[in-house]
């Protein structure tokens, strides 16, 4: 079997953190309970994307990986642009499900333009924040720099998106409740980040592990 090579496993990668973008901004209207916390099922998702764009900066650099985030941006565009579309057109008379299909995913269309705007602001201090800390570590401790701009890039995307998501959306959601949304939330989400912190290793690992990989790293120094 021919191996896969360094452009087809970041193709790989660059799909999947789409599909994380996708799923978590369609699935993510429901909410669970774990370990007594309310939550979006979103979150078994969206982290994921961080992982990605830490490996994808780690072996291909900064260039790469804010491709990666105009990928993810355009995406959600274009997702926002076809959840209003579909939620918006007349219905065929056999359809009966019609009141359900707008009921979530015109709850979905908010969901989705906090998303795209905390997503672009979380994942370019992802990237920075990562290259921060690679040049002040001179390229060592991997699990530093994946924990240090990932934990404080969660922060900003949890809190951009709940503001934005549910902000007044009812009288119950002021500014004291957004916070007991956030601080649970972020801390799953900070659990997470630390969890993952071998998945970044033998990610980098799996994309490094091809003959091109060389080529790469002379590329970024």
């Amino acid at each position: 079997m021919k191996k896969l090579t360094i452009e087809t496993k970041t193709d790989i990668l660059f799909a999947l953190f789409i599909t994380c973008l996708i799923t978590a901004n369609l699935l993510g209207t429901k909410i669970t309970t774990i370990l007594g916390v309310s939550i979006s099922v979103g979150i078994f998702t969206y982290p994921f994307s961080f992982l990605i764009t830490d490996i994808i900066t780690e072996v291909w650099g900064k260039k790469k990986a804010y491709n990666l985030i105009l990928a993810g941006f355009i995406s959600l565009i274009f997702l926002l642009g076809i959840t209003y579309l579909s939620v918006k057109l007349q219905p065929h008379a056999r359809y009966s499900y019609n009141e359900s299909y707008v009921l979530i995913f015109s709850s979905s269309l908010r969901m989705i333009i906090a998303s795209f705007i905390a997503f672009a602001l979380a994942q370019s201090h992802d990237v920075w924040a990562f290259h921060f800390w690679k040049a002040k570590t001179k390229g060592r401790f991997l699990w530093l720099r994946n924990n240090a701009s990932t934990i404080v890039s969660q922060f900003i995307d949890t809190t951009v998106f709940i503001f934005i998501a549910f902000y007044h959306l009812t009288p119950k959601f002021d500014f004291a409740f957004m916070w007991h949304l956030i601080i649970p939330y972020f801390l799953f989400k900070i659990a997470f980040a630390i969890i993952d912190t071998p998945f970044c290793y033998l990610g980098v690992k799996w994309l490094k592990k091809t003959p091109e990989s060389n080529t790469i790293k002379q590329t970024n120094g």
